[in-house]
């Protein structure tokens, strides 16, 4: 059964992060300043990668199709499951990964049509229309709704992040890979997606705070932290003195299992 301090475990790391690095974005321009600085072509007064093949057709078209068509492939997989008894070990793993991506991109997207934010191409800044406006700032209520924030299309990326969950109670080694995976895979969606003027820096810090809690909250509620039963996770057994005596209520001591002995001894 997990726990608070499982769930506090991964979350503290990632939070702290978030808060300095959003709290700095929110409170000064450097949002602008990168953009200038890494994306927008002032001599020409465009943006890098808004006449790109690269960002527009294989990362932002492309990606986003290779996205959908993964968690198909999850889905796929989780109800294939059913048919096929042999692939039942795998019917909780696949299921938490396409709702874990389902949940973390539909949220995003969600909360893209609320926050009322402005595409950085939209801004005077950068020859559109708009004038920059903090996220925490009031928003002149003449100006009309925007739909900038978060960072869909590196939220859709980052949903990668669930591998790690989908394999931390397997191999330590293998989620890892699969946390680089979609650290790697939403940092490209998201650099892409600065370089077309769609999004600053902070929308995508946002989608990946969103994405992790989205993954974490779905592995410990709604599954339990339990995908691959019946053995517990290695990690989580390391938790837990594996040792220690344990009192059943005949008032006999269960002394522990040791390798190698008899099973009637």
């Amino acid at each position: 059964m997990p726990t608070p301090m499982f769930y506090w475990r991964h979350l503290r790391v990632p939070l702290v992060l978030f808060v300095l690095l959003a709290a700095l974005l929110a409170s000064t321009t450097l949002d602008i300043s990168i953009a200038h600085a890494l994306y927008f072509d002032e001599a020409q007064s465009r943006w890098i990668g808004a006449g790109s093949w690269w960002t527009n057709e294989l990362i932002h078209r492309d990606g986003t199709w290779l996205m959908r068509t993964v968690a198909f492939l999850a889905l796929a997989l989780w109800a294939a499951t059913w048919a096929r008894p042999q692939l039942h070990v795998l019917r909780r793993p696949s299921l938490y990964f396409f709702v874990s991506v389902v949940l973390s991109v539909g949220l995003v997207g969600l909360l893209k049509t609320l926050t009322n934010v402005d595409c950085p191409r939209d801004l005077t800044e950068f020859g559109g229309a708009f004038p920059f406006v903090h996220l925490f700032e009031h928003r002149p209520a003449a100006l009309r709704h925007a739909q900038c924030f978060p960072a869909a299309h590196a939220s859709s990326g980052y949903a990668l992040l669930a591998l790690y969950f989908v394999f931390r109670e397997r191999s330590r080694k293998v989620a890892r890979f699969g946390l680089a995976a979609g650290l790697l895979m939403g940092l490209v969606f998201g650099i892409a997606q600065q370089s077309r003027g769609a999004h600053f820096l902070s929308h995508d810090v946002w989608s990946a705070m969103l994405v992790w809690t989205v993954a974490l909250s779905a592995y410990t509620f709604i599954f339990k932290a339990r995908l691959w039963n019946p053995a517990p996770s290695q990690w989580e057994s390391n938790e837990v003195s594996a040792a220690a005596p344990r009192l059943p209520v005949d008032g006999t001591v269960d002394v522990p299992y040791r390798s190698g002995a008899a099973a009637g001894s």
